[in-house]
Parts: structure tokens; sequence; C-alpha cells
């Protein structure tokens, strides 16, 4: 079976599950959805073109995918006990997510959550290790806060919102907005082709550009400021303080991730590998001494390509997983 026939099964299967409110929707913190099942949500929400006076308006699904900004509202027909909504935007967004009404019983259990990342699987993006926030800052309950903080902003151009509800009749309206983000830092792509450059002003941080297909990476330019190049060598790039490595693999968590190339010293010219996971990622860590920046293209794999990645101890380690 083909990736696309696999991605659009996984979906037909999410889609009929939620509508016929079975129990086993989305777990909140180890769902089943798939990078696969992502995009097949994905791909149904982004291609909208809307005049910029319009407000688009419609009513969501218990698992949902939302890339145009609009008004957007859940009303539970029946309990709906495991729902979730990813929200994405362009890689320079943030995302805005505003209450305009709740009507939910929160003494009762249901909660409306909105998490700054995504989570597939248990697995976060941001991971831990990437996000400015510890990970309890990253959950914004309204039942907690929602009426001294009627919008919630996430650090980067993905967020999620969790909701439960107990009773046919409860729901509630949010307002999805992107805002500008000068400096990107955690991005999930949109697309499977494209370029990015990811630029670090002398701060100490890690930043992940993490694209959900199989890819090939083509990096034409890097930027790491000065090293030594003695310490380097013995201690590897992770020594240096500032590098960037490249991820492969099924998950969204690159702690998690197989590394498949790591690079730590400046250079012009194009240094590209073909990865073969459903989660391809350039990651930068940055020292904060310098102003780090690397720039790269990324083209989705084809079938033969990847058939041939299969034998390669490097390129296929995530088929073989």
């Amino acid at each position: 079976m083909s990736g696309t026939s696999r991605a659009q099964l996984c979906f037909l299967l999410l889609s009929v599950t939620a509508l016929r409110g079975h129990a086993r929707f989305l777990d909140i913190q180890d769902n089943e959805i798939s990078p696969e099942g992502l995009l097949s949500l994905l791909s149904s929400e982004l291609k909208r073109e809307l005049p910029e006076e319009f407000v688009y308006r419609r009513a969501l699904r218990c698992l949902d995918m939302v890339a145009v900004e609009g008004q957007f509202t859940f009303t539970a027909e029946r309990p709906q006990l495991n729902c979730a909504v990813f929200f994405i935007g362009e890689p320079s967004d943030i995302i805005s997510i505003e209450y305009d009404s709740v009507n939910i019983d929160c003494r009762g259990g249901d909660f409306v959550k909105v998490f700054d990342g995504w989570v597939m699987k248990g697995e976060k993006f941001p991971s831990t290790q990437d996000h400015p926030l510890p990970l309890y800052e990253r959950y914004s309950d309204y039942c907690e806060t929602g009426v001294t903080r009627p919008v919630v902003r996430s650090s980067q151009n993905v967020a999620m919102l969790f909701f439960r509800l107990h009773q046919s009749g409860s729901s509630f309206t949010v307002t999805f907005r992107k805002l500008i983000n000068p400096f990107p830092c955690n991005v999930v792509s949109q697309t499977p082709e494209g370029s990015f450059t990811m630029i670090i002003p002398q701060q100490h941080r890690n930043c992940s550009f993490s694209i959900i297909y199989p890819v090939e990476i083509q990096i034409g330019e890097l930027s790491l400021g000065q090293h030594n190049d003695l310490k380097r060598s013995i201690l590897g790039c992770a020594g240096s303080g500032d590098f960037v490595e490249l991820l492969g693999g099924n998950g969204m968590d690159t702690s998690k991730m197989f590394p498949m190339a790591d690079l730590c010293y400046s250079f012009n010219g194009p240094a590209q590998m073909k990865v073969g996971c459903d989660n391809t990622v350039v990651r930068m860590v940055s020292s904060g001494k310098f102003v780090n920046r690397v720039s790269f293209q990324y083209r989705l794999l084809g079938h033969q390509e990847l058939q041939q990645m299969k034998g390669n101890s490097v390129e296929d380690v995530c088929l073989r997983a």
C-alpha cells in the first residue's frame, strides 16, 4: 500500500471513529494519530483562499485541523470525551486562540485546554529541550484561567486545543488568528517542499524545523560564528556549543529521533541528504555567543527513491524501524 493510500485510510478510520462517537477518539497524552493521519487532516484544510475582509466560520469536528484564520464552534451532540484540534500557521507565524464563548460544566469534568505545541502518540513538539517554557506552563485550562486569560498565544506556528464534554448541548467558540514572529524558532512545515532560513540572534536556545514527510534536505548555507577547531575535533559537534543536526524519526519528539548528520562548521555550497522517515528535522543548537544561521531547501521523496534507499544503513534507518 502506498504512503498516500495509507494516509487516506488512516484519516478515514479516524474520521469514522469521531463521527460515530466511539470512546477511542484521541487520547490526550497518548493519542494514536500518526504523522500520515495528520497530513490528511492538513491537506483538507490547507488550500482555502478567502478574501481578507471575510470572516471564515465553521463548525469543529472532534478531531480536526485548522490552518485558516476564523471563528470556530464545537457543539456536542453526544458526550465527546477525547477530542483535539490541531492549529497551524506559516513558519513565520505564532498562533493566537481567543475564547469567544464557552458553555461547559467545569465542575462536572468538562474542560477546554490549549497546548503550546502539538502532541501525537504522547510525543510533544517542540520537545522539552527545545521549548522556552517548562511543560506545565505550556497547558492553559479554560476552567482554571479562562476568565482572566481569554487569549492564549503559542511560541511557534503550531498549537492544539484539547476538550472533553460530557453533556449534549455543551459548546464553545474560539477565534483563531496568526501573528507575525520576527525570529521563527520551532516550526512545523505545512508542505513537503520549500525553503527556509533559520536565524538565532545570539540567544541560548535550540530551534527545530519539522517536515512531516520523507524528504531530501539540501543545506545551502551554514554560518555558526567562530569556534575552536581543536575543541570541536575532540568533543564532536555537541562540544562546540553551536551546531546543526539532521534528525529522522517516525514521531514528533526530537530527543527520540535518529541522528542522521551533524554540522559544526560554517560553509557555503550544497550539502544534501535523503531521509526516508515520517518526520525529518533540521535542528540548530546555539550557545548564545554568535548569530547563527542556516538556509536549506527540501523536497518530497518519490516512491522509487524510497525503494532505492532500502538497504542503505544510514538513509533507511526509519524504513527498517
